[in-house]
């Protein structure tokens, strides 16, 4: 197996995680004499307000770390690879620390698929960075980064996004 061949393992293993813990949670039901905490309705009203503002920072954030919204953000011409590697995930755990309150707003599944999805872009920006030879270019980074998530079908961000989205609604009922 080569190494682009693990980077799709790697994002097919994420998608299924994703996945996973949606499905368990969606479909598996808690018993009802243990109070719900996972549940993102609010008990007071004045809650549904900052609940919706959550779940609209997790929608921003997760299409702000997409490779594609990185690359238009940070890259600037005559970056090296690794400058760009250091710069994208640098901006992925900023932005991350800076929406880290809001996991008090959403539930348990949300904040995990959120946080599952910083931990798997990093973990693939690194790995696609380490294949390249010292001196090449952002462009390359961004090339095969773009390359391994268009190949990869219904990526990561757009799952999570959905949980979000659904979660969100759920709310609004």
């Amino acid at each position: 197996m080569n190494s682009q061949q693990l980077l799709y393992v790697a994002l097919a293993i994420g998608v299924i995680a994703i996945l996973y813990m949606t499905v368990r949670d969606m479909f598996l039901k808690k018993k009802p004499a243990a109070p719900a905490p996972e549940a993102p309705h609010a008990a007071n009203p004045a809650v549904l307000p900052l609940q919706l503002q959550a779940y609209e920072r997790l929608a921003l954030y997760v299409d702000r770390i997409t490779p594609q919204s990185l690359i238009g953000r940070i890259y600037q011409t005559g970056m090296s690879a690794v400058d760009m590697q250091i710069s994208m995930v640098q901006s992925i755990k900023a932005e991350y620390e800076h929406n880290i309150t809001q996991q008090i707003y959403v539930s348990a599944t949300t904040w995990e698929a959120v946080k599952t999805l910083k931990e798997q872009t990093i973990s693939v920006i690194n790995q696609i960075a380490m294949q390249l030879p010292p001196d090449a270019p952002a462009l390359e980074l961004n090339r095969q980064l773009l390359e391994v998530f268009l190949q990869a079908g219904e990526s990561p961000a757009e799952l999570t996004a959905q949980i979000i989205n659904a979660e969100a609604k759920r709310l609004m009922r």
